[in-house]
């Protein structure tokens, strides 16, 4: 018997799961919901992430919801500003009372006899039971308590500090210290700069290069239309735009590559001059999205740079020693504190061992449906947002489609919701295509892609605007009623 029965369980309190129990509130109101949050607060990354200078690294109208338009001066807002943000989103859409913090699901198991999820669930400590009819995961893509860690020859010589960005200590001073920063992702690319501006000497240590791109903090078309349509108008237009022109911009590079790497990288020449060595530092061995561009927010990183306080040093690290880093090709990068800016561990919603009747599933044997389902698994929904734009962008088409489908099980009197391959829809195409080492790392426990529709990403947010706002939700889809679940599972 469970301790709490539910309509619909939201995993996770982050941005997606905000965003899921809002539409679920509002497009399903006669359904019961909630949401279950492992750690003590509500906010997800943003809460998670402390470093200096963490910030958004999409532009804020199209990471903002579509229901709770963007209205900060700045595009490109800091990590405090995001929270505050999801923090307000939650109480003014009536979201809040429906969090339960400190609640991490342990285990899912799906039972055909009563078409129903039971949840194991850990509360504080105390072991507990739920029970729904649907599971909406919104536990991002990343390991919280985990982030990815190389083992270094010689870190344990080394005198300083070694800090990883998933876990800034509050006491850390680095001002007139030297810091070295291991990456060369988005993390690395905020970090060095909010460490120069903090009196840090900063050398950002590389192994190869990333396509930099900078964009300035504050939208001026934004603010100009935020004068001339008021502030909700304003966001949404530019939502729009920016989500569009994104789009375009990806759609052209992938398309016609190397001008595209020649553009970018003529950019960042023409931020740090003639004599400064971009073939080395700045010039990547991969096609532009072969791995996401990296924002620089009013060239800040540039900036840095360019003034001298901070520098690159791009080659393979061979060993850490007393005071620093030695690089294979001798190069010596003194140090007094090394931060590991070395990636995330993906997990597929958060590892939680999920089973039918008792029998384990395992996802990577299963196709992603629509970029939100798994074949031949029930009532069971992940958020993730694409690898090429905005994540929010797909998680509210990924909410609203949810709620279309709860809506159309009510409807038709079904309890279950199975997506079923076709003869010849079957494939074994990553679910993602991207070369990033953390990518690679895990996607192999990831769910396969197949042929066709409805079985492929899209990564294009008009084809999934359309196919899931507007598209067919029995498209490829088994709806069971009580009856058949009780035949079926006898």
């Amino acid at each position: 018997m469970a301790d709490q029965w539910f309509d619909v369980v939201v995993v996770g309190a982050g941005l997606s799961g905000i965003g899921m129990a809002r539409h679920l509130k509002v497009e399903c109101p006669d359904l019961s919901f909630t949401v279950l949050e492992a750690r003590e607060r509500l906010g997800g990354t943003w809460d998670l992430f402390r470093y200096p200078g963490v910030r958004s690294d999409s532009d804020m109208y199209t990471l903002g919801y579509n229901f709770r338009p963007w209205t900060g001066a700045k595009a490109i807002a800091d990590g405090g500003s995001i929270l505050s943000y999801l923090q307000d989103t939650a109480r003014e859409t009536g979201v809040e009372p429906h969090i339960q913090t400190q609640t991490r699901v342990i285990a899912a198991d799906w039972s055909s006899a009563d078409a129903a999820w039971t949840l194991t669930i850990d509360q504080a400590g105390e072991r507990r039971t739920f029970a729904c009819r649907f599971v909406v995961m919104c536990t991002g893509y990343y390991d919280y308590e985990r982030g990815h860690a190389p083992k270094f020859p010689g870190a344990e010589a080394f005198a300083g500090r070694i800090v990883h960005p998933q876990f800034w200590p509050e006491d850390l001073n680095v001002a007139a210290k030297r810091v070295a920063v291991i990456g060369s992702g988005a993390t690395a690319m905020t970090l060095v700069p909010a460490l120069a501006d903090q009196g840090a000497a900063v050398t950002m240590v590389q192994r190869s290069p990333t396509y930099v791109v900078a964009r300035p903090a504050a939208d001026r078309v934004a603010n100009g239309l935020r004068r001339a349509l008021g502030a909700g108008g304003a966001a949404r237009t530019i939502r729009w735009r920016n989500a569009l022109i994104g789009q375009f911009f990806y759609s052209q590079m992938r398309k016609n590559p190397k001008p595209a790497a020649k553009k970018l990288i003529g950019w960042v020449r023409d931020h740090l001059g003639p004599d400064y060595d971009v073939e080395t530092h700045f010039t990547p061995r991969y096609d532009p999205w072969d791995q996401r561009l990296c924002l620089v927010p009013d060239g800040d990183l540039f900036e840095a740079l360019r003034t001298g306080r901070a520098s690159v040093v791009t080659g393979s690290i061979e060993r850490f020693d007393a005071d620093g880093i030695v690089m294979a090709d001798g190069t010596h990068v003194p140090a007094d504190i090394v931060v590991t800016a070395t990636g995330l561990e993906l997990k597929l919603m958060d590892d939680m061992p999920v089973s039918f009747d008792g029998t384990p599933i395992d996802f990577a044997r299963t196709l992603n449906y629509k970029g939100m389902m798994f074949s031949d698994v029930p009532n069971l929904a992940y958020v993730f947002g694409y690898t090429n734009a905005s994540w929010t962008l797909k998680a509210d088409l990924t909410a609203a489609y949810v709620c279309r489908l709860l809506k159309a099980m009510r409807a038709k009197g079904m309890r279950s919701a199975t997506p079923r391959v076709g003869e010849g829809e079957a494939g074994d195409e990553a679910f993602l295509d991207f070369t990033s080492t953390y990518v690679q790392r895990a996607v192999d426990r990831f769910p396969k892609q197949g042929r066709r529709a409805p079985w492929r990403l899209h990564q294009n947010y008009l084809k999934d605007l359309m196919a899931l706002r507007f598209g067919r939700v029995d498209d490829a889809m088994e709806f069971a009623s009580p009856e058949t679940a009780r035949k079926d599972a006898a």
